[in-house]
């Protein structure tokens, strides 16, 4: 049986703000229609991230699938205008070796270069999904989640289809949450780590979505199961975290769905840019 995960990712984590799993798993591998979400785990450090995709846990052991809310690649219009490597590892490592401030100040420079409305370079599949441009340090910083985050993956030799050959029982794909929250709620806000603005619009936003969930009613087609306690958990984290690491989840079974069907690379765009990488479900 092939475990389910979904990961809502924080560059860093702490008690207050951890890295989120939603630790799932299917009733048919032939058939991967129904997710049953087992468990939610807190993790409040990068080395903790590590160990548990490295070594496992009671909770999480391979084989397994996951959904990570990270990029997994960098614009190409980005990496070829900073004369960067146009490998996809080798960009990575370089990358990774910068300190976030220098990361920062780089990008801004290329970006006062560009006129207004065209400031970030975009990934092919950032517009797709319209989600943030994977070069953006801030609101949300996805840039730096890259860097806290790839390295990680690759050190616990998970395999990411298209772009790192890992171990063949562990492998991570690049999850949106916010694509499929919008299918269900359309531009209606479900969180916020603003409390503030944690209010009950956003919580009705939540429980529509998990409500959506539980019957299948969206484009994945796969029904989550979940306990009455863990329902009650994700509609009261009024972050969203813990329901973004459920709807990682959700693509990532949509992901492996496409395995079992015959796509080699987990529903991955086969003319997907080796650089740029894919989110899973666009």
């Amino acid at each position: 049986m092939t475990t389910i995960i979904g990961c809502d990712f924080t560059s860093r984590p702490t008690r207050s703000k951890p890295i989120t799993f939603a630790v799932a798993s299917v009733k048919d591998n032939l058939d991967i229609s129904d997710l049953k979400i087992n468990r939610l785990l807190k993790i409040e450090s990068l080395n903790e991230f590590e160990k548990l995709l490295t070594e496992g846990s009671n909770f999480l052991s391979a084989p397994w699938v996951g959904g990570f809310d990270m990029p997994f690649g960098l614009p190409r219009e980005l990496v070829v205008a900073l004369n960067w490597p146009i490998n996809w590892l080798e960009c990575i490592k370089h990358y990774t070796s910068l300190e976030r401030s220098e990361i920062r100040e780089i990008f801004r420079d290329f970006c006062s270069k560009r006129p207004v409305g065209s400031k970030f370079a975009h990934r092919s599949t950032d517009l797709i999904a319209k989600s943030s441009p994977s070069m953006k340090w801030v609101n949300p910083p996805v840039a730096y989640m890259l860097h806290a985050g790839l390295p990680v993956l690759i050190n616990a030799q998970v395999t990411l289809p298209g772009l790192f050959k890992g171990e063949k029982t562990k492998v991570g794909l690049e999850a949106y949450p916010g694509q499929l929250a919008r299918e269900i709620v359309a531009h209606q806000s479900y969180k916020s780590d603003d409390k503030s603005k944690q209010n009950q619009d956003r919580l009705k936003a939540r429980e529509k979505i998990i409500k959506a969930l539980k019957l299948g009613g969206h484009s994945l087609g796969i029904k989550v199961t979940l306990s009455k306690t863990l329902e009650r958990e994700l509609i009261d984290d009024a972050s969203g975290d813990s329901l973004d690491a459920v709807l990682c989840a959700v693509q990532a079974a949509w992901g492996l769905k496409q395995k079992q069907l015959g796509h080699k690379l987990f529903g991955l765009n086969p003319k997907m840019d080796n650089l740029e990488g894919w989110i899973v479900t666009c």
